[in-house]
């Protein structure tokens, strides 16, 4: 019997492949569930649970949330990336770090397939097909959902004949929870015009009275939370719970997918948008002009491309190069205040700001030169706009 490694999340899609790829293809499930700090241990285990009640061979959980951050979250957070100036690329970061885990544990174990949950009208399909492809080449890749083309109503009908329950209401929302924010879709994002109704928040909104919270940074890493160093993993998680209650981070992420159509995904991701705008900030005190202009340019690309599964190019290697070497004074503690549904980053303190006063202030007094050095040099830096509308003039 042939055995097959099923990426599982214990959820619809997942569930209906354990069925499927044991009764119908007859095949020997090896469930695996790839943890990005999504999951609570005893949500682990009730995964573990429902992976044996639906009659795979083995299970296991594989624990990437520290590798997920040190290979992926750090360089999102260094280049300040939020595609469509919006998603912080919550799921699309970690379906990369969960394909590559998957692909390790089937040559580990040494399986003949691999199965994944993806339709074949997303993302997904594209990004773990091709790293499998890439660092499993040979085994054979099985995509139940998509080969059959099935709605949900039909795969809950499917484990219904096979003596599996769903709930329907739970399994109208599609929720993707990691380290890096949670994803809701729904029958409100497969339109252009509604929005996710409250019920559908993993986090309800309780919390309304303002506070201040400190986030300090090293070398562009978040490090420590309201003075306590507790490393980046526990700021982005403890971040999370102070500020998700606040339904500060909630949006809807309109984007080009990998095969060409316009989609719509809810998320929830207050840790991420705050630590973004807190680090640009820093950045924008502690870094040249075009040491920004260059990491905004840069950093899209990665964005784009890890978006697109291509995490694996060694062209991502070089870019994390530059980003490392462009956080090397980024370096300060930032102040932010949390509101209801909002969040005001109030500045930043670092020993390396360039908005020191002994240079001079911005619209009041100068230091470093004199009014005649600003006279020449404005003639000198408009010069050749000068000499073209010069040549360039109309007579009358």
């Amino acid at each position: 019997m042939k055995k097959v490694v099923l990426a599982f999340s214990g959820g619809l899609d997942t569930s209906f492949c354990c069925i499927y790829l044991t009764k119908d293809l007859g095949l020997e499930v090896h469930s695996v569930v790839v943890n990005t700090g999504g999951f609570s241990a005893e949500e682990l285990q009730a995964i573990e649970r429902r992976a044996y009640e639906l009659g795979v061979k083995s299970h296991s959980a594989i624990d990437e949330t520290e590798d997920y951050y040190r290979n992926t979250i750090k360089y999102l957070i260094f280049g300040n990336v939020l595609k469509n100036a919006t998603y912080p690329l919550s799921v699309s970061a970690e379906r990369v770090c969960q394909a590559t885990a998957i692909a390790n544990y089937a040559k580990q174990i040494g399986a003949e397939c691999v199965a994944h949950g993806s339709t074949g009208a997303g993302n997904d399909q594209v990004r773990f097909d091709m790293i499998f492809n890439t660092l499993i080449p040979g085994v054979e890749i099985i995509t139940p959902i998509r080969d059959l083309k099935l709605s949900r109503e039909q795969e809950i009908e499917y484990l219904a004949k096979h003596g599996v329950e769903i709930n329907a209401d739970k399994a109208k929302y599609s929720i993707n929870k990691g380290l890096w924010g949670t994803s809701v879709g729904g029958a409100e994002t497969l339109t252009s015009s509604q929005y996710l109704p409250e019920s559908a928040w993993p986090t309800q909104v309780t919390s309304a009275t303002p506070q201040t919270v400190t986030i300090d940074f090293v070398q562009g890493e978040p490090v420590a939370l309201n003075g306590a160093q507790i490393g980046p993993v526990k700021v982005i998680q403890q971040l999370q719970d102070l500020a998700q209650p606040y339904g500060i981070g909630r949006d809807i992420h309109v984007g080009d997918t990998i095969i060409g159509i316009k989609g719509r995904v809810g998320f929830e991701a207050a840790a991420p948008l705050i630590l973004i705008k807190a680090h640009h900030t820093l950045e924008k005190h502690t870094l040249t002009k075009w040491q920004l202009s260059w990491k905004d340019q840069i950093a899209a690309f990665y964005g784009n491309y890890m978006h697109e599964g291509q995490m694996h190019d060694p062209v991502m290697r070089d870019i994390e190069a530059f980003l490392c070497s462009s956080q090397q004074t980024v370096t300060g503690r930032a102040i932010v205040e949390l509101h209801p549904y909002r969040f005001i980053v109030i500045g930043i303190e670092s020993e390396h700001d360039l908005m020191s006063n002994k240079f001079g202030s911005y619209g009041e007094m100068n230091k470093g030169y004199t009014g005649d050095d600003v006279k020449g040099f404005a003639k000198i830096f408009g010069n050749q706009t000068i000499i073209w509308h010069k040549v360039n003039a109309k007579e009358g």
